[in-house]
């Protein structure tokens, strides 16, 4: 286009002929000729329309019919594609260029479309151009500073973290105070979220802090088990921002700050004796704030939310979800595996593997590789043990511990193995926790020999420290093998706790 204006310039300022324009612009004079004859037929003159683009002479000349001049080319909506573009997540430019020619055949073309958007667009406010889909994401973290709340019952004042969800389209905004930020805090923080929100985003975009992410990656960030449930349960992806890469998650970034200077501030003089009540301060403000028209958009958060977000979040499911934990627990050779103090059976056969266990409030539920292999009920007291009979070996099944038959098991090593192991099963609270303790101090009877164990056995009994933490210590530092002198003990000292291990212990190496 270059060429031709510099022609019709050479022709109509200048009046050169056909032949010295050739020259002077390095093309056959036939050119020459040709794009006068274009632009004659165009109903072009010179000096040409101000407003008149290369693109727009370039469809004037030499398209196969003639547009309009661009001075009437139909400008597209651009606020209108837009708002579309965020609204329906598979609408795309191409579609919107389509639909646009077919109300004006004579429009612009596709890269000329293209353009002329992305001028548009570059005007708004940085935020706001980011690609948000209705209902694709929210974006999750917490704000830096706490806000203090008092104790009424002992008058103790206390920090609270502020939890902040954000809606990428709309920039809708949650926030509450909890009064920590473990695990059972944030997956309950982003269940009132959706909630609030009354539907699930397609994606939640949290930082890289460890109760979410265990083990941060840009391909496959490792997530903790429980957040993963909540994401399944919800039928949402949590998908992870960059490490140190603010601006993955510049939509909550900008919300943190929102609430910070519109809330928190707001709230710094007042005082508050519990968590509900600063709750409901924090949603009064709350509500003020998705009301407050944006800076260079003639909307509310508010009003976007109800345009764009709300008619395209996923509905709820029908119960809301039931917060678990996850842990690692190894079968202990009694088939049972400890969690929170409290012992669960499993079969037999998985003895000494490690299992995955998830448990709530009501039930444990017992895994390895992603099959559950028993659901027990939830039980609290400690030391104590839950088991079904299927999961005990054949012939266990048919047998039940007795304290005679440990004892008669002791026997065969030795009487002091025995009055110790009748000492083990007569200290303990539970059957089941003799049975353990018993058990790990025959087995040390394989490692150590039946006749070292026996003589540990007497110099713990006349130590009076019966227990198979002091067996085990007996016999790894070689004490069975020396003597046991023996002492006379005082009535008022005679009720001796079982780690105390007496004076002939401690005084071993005096000369």
């Amino acid at each position: 286009m270059r060429k031709v204006k510099e022609v019709l310039r050479l022709k109509f300022e200048l009046g050169l002929e056909i032949r010295q324009i050739a020259r002077s612009c390095s093309i056959p004079h036939s050119s020459v000729i040709n794009y006068l004859t274009r632009v004659k037929e165009a109903g072009l003159s010179w000096p040409l329309p101000e407003e008149l683009d290369d693109g727009a002479l370039e469809r004037l000349l030499f398209s196969g019919r003639r547009a309009v001049p661009a001075g009437l080319i139909p400008k597209p909506d651009f606020g209108s594609i837009h708002q579309d573009l965020r609204r329906h997540r598979h609408v795309t430019l191409q579609l919107l260029w389509e639909e646009y020619k077919q109300d004006h055949p004579g429009g612009y073309q596709y890269s000329r479309f293209c353009e002329l958007y992305s001028q548009w667009a570059r005007k708004l406010d940085l935020a706001l151009r980011q690609d948000y889909r209705a209902g694709e994401k929210l974006f999750v973290d917490h704000a830096g500073p706490t806000i203090k709340w008092t104790d009424p019952t002992t008058g103790e004042i206390r920090d609270a973290s502020v939890f902040v969800a954000v809606l990428g389209a709309s920039s809708y905004t949650y926030a509450e105070a909890t009064e920590r930020r473990d695990l059972a805090a944030w997956i309950g923080s982003h269940t009132r979220a959706l909630e609030f929100f009354g539907g699930v985003p397609g994606i939640v975009v949290p930082d890289n802090w460890k109760t979410a992410v265990k083990s941060p990656c840009f391909y496959e960030p490792d997530l903790n088990p429980t957040y993963r449930d909540w994401a399944e349960h919800y039928q949402t992806v949590i998908i992870p921002a960059r490490v140190r890469k603010p601006r993955d998650k510049a939509k909550v970034e900008a919300g943190v700050l929102l609430v910070e200077r519109w809330i928190l501030a707001a709230l710094r003089k007042r005082t508050f004796f519990s968590l509900a009540e600063l709750n409901q301060a924090i949603r009064e403000l709350l509500i003020k704030l998705n009301d407050r028209r944006f800076r260079k958009l003639k909307t509310t958060r508010a009003q976007l939310f109800a345009q764009l977000d709300r008619p395209a979040l996923k509905a709820l499911p029908a119960e809301p979800f039931h917060f678990t934990e996850w842990c690692k627990a190894r079968v202990n050779i009694d088939y049972h595996v400890e969690v929170k103090l409290h012992y669960y059976s499993v079969p037999y056969h998985y003895v000494h593997e490690l299992l995955d266990v998830r448990f709530n409030e009501k039930t444990v539920e017992i895994f390895r590789l992603g099959r559950r292999l028993v659901t027990h009920v939830r039980s609290f007291l400690p030391g104590r043990f839950t088991t079904l009979a299927e999961h005990r070996p054949p012939r266990h099944q048919a047998l039940r511990w007795t304290s005679d038959q440990m004892i008669e098991k002791g026997a065969l090593v030795g009487p002091a193995t025995a009055e110790l192991l009748d000492r083990i099963m007569k200290s303990r609270p539970h059957l089941e926790l003799g049975y353990r303790s018993c058990l790990g101090v025959l087995r040390l009877g394989n490692r150590y020999t039946q006749e070292r164990l026996e003589a540990a056995s007497q110099r713990a009994l006349t130590l009076n420290a019966c227990s198979y933490q002091s067996i085990k210590s007996i016999l790894a530092n070689g004490l069975d093998r020396q003597p046991v002198e023996a002492t006379e003990v005082s009535a008022a000292h005679q009720a001796l706790h079982a780690n105390v291990r007496g004076a002939s212990y401690y005084g071993k190496g005096v000369a």
